[in-house]
């Protein structure tokens, strides 16, 4: 699936990282079906989600990606780790959300605080 006019990238500073927090703050996200598949599938609520997007970090990126520029951000909830697949739309003005899913299930894939892939 093409996800035109999205964009966004580590490059961008905080711009990208800022623009994803004030999008989810002011409610302007939208799922992809997978995503909301794997939120519901992981136990996420929205609530949840929302929290974690709002104080999240870049810790990918994919500014070449086929299907539209996205990165992969990950936010906390107390101390439960979200990552979320994330594209910024530019018209409407929002943010994609391509996965949502909690790295903690799948711990041997994840090292440094669920910050870094684990080297195969």
């Amino acid at each position: 699936m093409l996800r035109p006019g999205c964009h966004v990238s580590r490059e961008q500073g905080s711009n990208g990282v800022e623009a994803i927090r004030g999008l989810v703050r002011t409610g302007k996200y939208e799922f992809s079906i997978h995503a909301e598949q794997e939120r519901q599938a992981d136990k996420i609520t929205i609530e949840e989600l929302e929290e974690a997007l709002t104080t999240c970090e870049i810790i990918e990126d994919y500014p070449d990606d086929p299907r539209g520029a996205s990165c992969l951000v990950l936010g906390f909830v107390a101390e439960r780790p979200v990552h979320a697949v994330c594209a910024l739309k530019r018209d409407p003005e929002e943010v994609f959300l391509i996965t949502v899913y909690d790295p903690s299930l799948r711990p041997e894939k994840w090292v440094d605080n669920y910050r870094r892939r684990r080297r195969q």
